[in-house]
């Protein structure tokens, strides 16, 4: 048995019958780390010793479980190696959200789902790779260079979470943290050949993340399958008195309540046929079709649907996210925490502070923000921005009135070379053009793997849902995924250490 290739849900069963050992999963992972990531470049930080020790705990949990010393079985993720996105507070290690302005900072608490986490006896294996404060499509704006895609290294894996993604696509680990703020869990999934999974906006506490975009930033999982995503979401979901925009779960049970029917039957799916009228490249679009015509095989009753606003997304969402970017940002002045320069003067340190400790996507943002919330530009810029925004929403909730879940593509082509994009922020924001509505809109979506192209690259599905339709969304694609077979494939490594 390979542990490598196992999921979340074999895990826990092995675990609870003894089978296995946290102990032995973690060494398997560590190894798998020590063996690839040399080329992959997934992990900032690895805590080896601390992993180790959380494994004996768990697997002590375990041990009095199945000695009946306890009547409280562990939960699914006790014993489970998983890897934390380094934009998330981990207590007293460094957080340094890929950037050079917290290349040495410290966290003295958890995050809340990090937290949660570590309540569930998940075992924290370390921290993954970032575009800078989770600023970019491809995870090259990292100050630690760049995340290679495992299914070819000389692709980037999708961002901002690339290093999350990689890590489970490349089996070093069994599941991961990212943030999506305009698709950067649902696009790394998708480049990658895993599933990503971004939450209604407050169902995960946002408490002890670096923010970007404050009404825009969401904590949602990388996995392996569906059902491994219902079960990681449950362990870190909920409300949050630290976080008011996060909302109490009425059924937290995600995985639990998983359906297990075969079929798709009164189930009303709605495609934007636009998409598919923009450059899309034509294996993606094919791929898109052949998975809406397995939807209709497995009972789904499939309607058109029109989105009128979606066209203006990608400008609202810039607008939008660069001026809470340039206000969240604001804080990395050099004078309480951080990265500082040694000047003399104070507005010498403020200059020098920032100009030398933020990268330049970073910059680009926090000065197109300030731009469009300045005296004069306001009311033209971020203003009408935001009445896009509820323009799109409202399209949404039409939509949603006559159709389940809507389906559609990801991204508009398959990963593509590390450095094709970085010196065209237009391009490299296009990437995006699929993912960053639902976060305009606050609504759940998650990204299934469904084909390859040409050359090997893995190609992904995205399923939105009315916002706290999670748990219908993760019926859905659980259902559609059992379609395929697609745990069998993994990237081959062999020829990447």
């Amino acid at each position: 048995m390979n542990l490598n290739h196992q999921t979340i849900t074999n895990i826990s069963k092995l675990l609870s019958n003894g089978e296995i050992t946290s102990v032995e999963l973690t060494e398997a992972c560590l190894n798998q780390i020590e063996s690839f990531d040399n080329s992959i470049n997934a992990f900032i930080s690895v805590y080896s010793d601390m992993a180790i020790q959380q494994a004996y705990t768990a697997d002590k949990a375990w041990l009095n479980w199945r000695k009946g010393n306890t009547k409280i079985k562990p939960s699914m993720i006790n014993g489970v190696p998983i890897a934390i996105k380094d934009v998330l507070c981990m207590s007293d290690t460094i957080t340094s959200a890929g950037s050079k302005m917290l290349q040495n900072f410290v966290s003295h608490y958890d995050a809340t789902a990090v937290a949660h986490l570590r309540n569930a006896g998940a075992v924290l294996i370390g921290k993954t790779n970032t575009d800078e404060f989770a600023m970019g499509s491809s995870t090259e704006t990292s100050i630690f260079g760049p995340t290679h895609n495992p299914w070819n290294i000389e692709h980037v894996p999708g961002g901002s979470s690339g290093g999350s993604a990689a890590s489970v696509s490349s089996q070093m680990v069994y599941g991961a943290l990212g943030t999506d703020t305009g698709g950067s869990v649902r696009q790394p999934a998708a480049m990658c050949g895993v599933v990503g999974f971004k939450p209604t906006y407050g169902g995960v506490s946002r408490s002890g993340l670096i923010a970007f975009g404050s009404s825009f930033d969401q904590i949602g999982t990388i996995t392996k399958t569906v059902e491994d995503s219902a079960a990681l979401h449950q362990a870190i979901c909920g409300h949050d008195p630290h976080d008011l925009t996060s909302y109490v779960h009425k059924n937290a049970s995600y995985f639990t309540n998983l359906s297990d029917c075969n079929n798709l039957n009164g189930i009303t799916i709605g495609v934007d046929e636009t998409q598919f009228n923009q450059n899309i490249q034509p294996e993606v679009k094919l791929n898109i079709m052949n998975v809406l015509e397995t939807i209709k095989n497995l009972g789904a009753n499939i309607i058109p649907i029109h989105l009128p606003h979606n066209q203006y997304a990608l400008e609202s969402y810039y607008l939008i996210a660069n001026a809470e970017a340039s206000a969240n940002l604001a804080r990395y002045d050099g004078i309480r925490y951080g990265f500082r320069s040694n000047d003399t003067t104070l507005m010498d340190t403020y200059i020098n502070t920032r100009s030398n400790g933020l990268g330049k996507e970073v910059k680009r943002r926090i000065m197109l923000g300030t731009y469009a919330l300045s005296t004069g530009y306001y009311d033209d810029y971020y203003l009408n921005a935001q009445k896009i925004r509820s323009l799109i929403s409202e399209d949404f909730s039409e939509a949603f009135s006559k159709v389940d879940l809507i389906v559609g593509p990801v991204t508009p082509t398959t990963a593509f070379k590390i450095g094709a994009k970085i010196n065209n922020p237009l391009q490299m924001y296009l990437s995006d053009v699929f993912t960053l509505s639902a976060n305009l809109a606050g609504l759940p979506g998650i990204s299934i793997p469904c084909g390859f192209d040409k050359i090997g690259l893995p190609i992904g599905v995205q399923m939105l849902g009315p916002k706290f339709s999670d748990q219908k969304l993760f019926n859905v694609a659980h259902i559609y995924q059992q379609t395929l077979n697609w745990r069998q494939f993994h990237p081959s490594l062999e020829n990447k250490k």
